[in-house]
């Protein structure tokens, strides 16, 4: 069983900064791409960044330059960093990851989400 847990969410106000983390654990073979989402309260979830098994990372418009995703991959572990932090980042936090298991069955996998708030 391959599970995600997401962590470091919490209330700051704008200008602030907050660090995510995210850890696989189970019985896992290898971790190809790390992802993070978000969602706000009545939008659709948005892609944020992504990182590469190789260290290539893709990030959205609206958050290039304030935010850095990393990947500690002797922990099976992928960071957000989230600096200048503004209200309109507010939301539900998400990793994602594409996981092989010891079967080498590969599939995507969802934490359960950790909040972010940032106060104006």
């Amino acid at each position: 069983q391959v599970q995600l847990v997401e962590s470091g969410g919490g209330l700051v106000q704008a200008g602030g900064s907050l660090r995510l983390s995210c850890a696989a654990s189970g019985s896992i073979f290898s971790i190809n791409v790390m992802k993070w989402y978000r969602q706000a309260p009545g939008k659709q979830r948005e892609l944020v960044a992504s990182i590469s098994s190789g260290g290539s990372t893709n990030y959205a418009d609206s958050v290039k330059g304030r935010f850095t995703i990393s990947r500690d991959n002797a922990k099976n572990t992928v960071y957000l960093q989230m600096n200048s932090l503004k209200p309109e980042d507010t939301a539900v936090y998400y990793c994602a990851a594409n996981i092989g298991d010891y079967r080498r069955v590969w599939r995507d996998y969802w934490g359960l989400g950790t909040q972010v708030t940032v106060s104006s």
